[in-house]
């Protein structure tokens, strides 16, 4: 066969077919063979066959043909459609893609090569986990809590869907899942950053801490938004255009990056709050904002034994 078109000569789609002389020569034997149902084509029907799939089997309406153009149409009760057709001719012009592999490399290796690679994956993912952390800890001290314990949270986030995904669609944790998961802890992370110093320049400015805890919340939001939404875009583009191991890296940095969001707004803000109501938190030191210039302290409380209003007594009598 030279070629292979789709179209439309009487109001249904037909694909048009031009054989060589030699094809059509063969192909009239074939014909034969089915049109009379003799031993070799009992059911009557040719195959186009690509990959092992039968991709249409026309049955020849005539013993033998003298021409070049062959048309192959559906049933009456089901004509082809355009996609059908247009499909159908693709795989007559072009068949198998003509790719030879040939082996360039032979590696042996252990069955365990990938468990213990993912193992040490894990461990130092939970290594600089920790590290980050203490930093944290150390640099924003008690807020410096918060932010572990919405790692924590943010944490069991990934691992319950990922139990979930494993469980019901097959999903695997692989080494370039667990670094697309530690590259995430870095964008998590920051958003914490974002908001603890945007707290202390609304402290700065004359706040309390009490009260530059949702303001402060409010202007950082936009900028932890935007900044995971370009970590998100990334990720869903690596995920598009790529295969393999780097699809999983892809992955798993979209989902954490979305976790992050969910904790920032449902955990976070709150915690933070549910600390400054505290006047033992907020008078502390060591609650992180200590450092930020003109902080203001709770009031404390009037002396009870000076009511409020009262002015000295110099001297008396009767």
């Amino acid at each position: 066969m030279s070629s292979a078109q789709a179209a439309i000569p009487q109001g249904t789609w037909v694909v048009e077919l031009t054989f060589t002389d030699a094809g059509l020569a063969k192909f009239n034997v074939l014909v034969g063979h089915c049109y009379s149902r003799d031993q070799y084509c009992t059911g009557g029907t040719t195959a186009i066959v690509l990959d092992g799939h039968v991709e249409s089997n026309p049955a020849p309406q005539e013993p033998t043909f003298t021409s070049n153009q062959i048309q192959i149409s559906g049933p009456t009760s089901a004509p082809l459609t355009q996609q059908e057709a247009e499909d159908l001719a693709l795989v007559l012009n072009y068949g198998s893609l003509p790719v030879e592999l040939e082996q360039q490399r032979v590696e042996e290796i252990s069955a365990t090569l990938g468990q213990d690679s993912l193992r040490a994956g894990l461990i130092a993912g939970a290594i600089g986990i920790a590290l980050v952390a203490l930093y944290m800890i150390l640099y924003y001290r008690s807020l410096g809590v918060v932010v572990v314990l919405g790692l924590a949270v943010w944490s069991a986030l990934n691992y319950s869907i990922i139990v979930y995904l494993s469980s019901n669609s097959g999903l695997a944790l692989s080494l370039a899942g667990v670094t697309g998961i530690v590259v995430s802890v870095g964008v998590t992370t920051d958003s914490y950053i974002v908001y603890f110093e945007r707290m202390k320049d609304e402290v700065k400015a004359g706040r309390s801490v009490r009260s530059s805890v949702d303001h402060a919340f409010g202007r950082a939001w936009h900028t932890i938004v935007a900044a995971d939404s370009a970590s998100f875009i990334g990720a869903l583009l690596l995920y598009w255009l790529t295969v393999g191991a780097v699809r999983g890296f892809a992955f798993f940095l979209g989902l954490s990056t979305m976790l992050d969001l969910i904790t920032a707004y449902f955990f976070k803000r709150p915690m933070v709050a549910l600390l400054a109501k505290s006047n033992f938190f907020v008078n502390a030191r060591w609650f992180g904002m200590s450092d930020a210039l003109g902080v203001e302290r709770e009031p404390a409380s009037p002396s009870p034994s000076t009511p409020l209003g009262a002015a000295p007594v110099v001297g008396g009598g009767a």
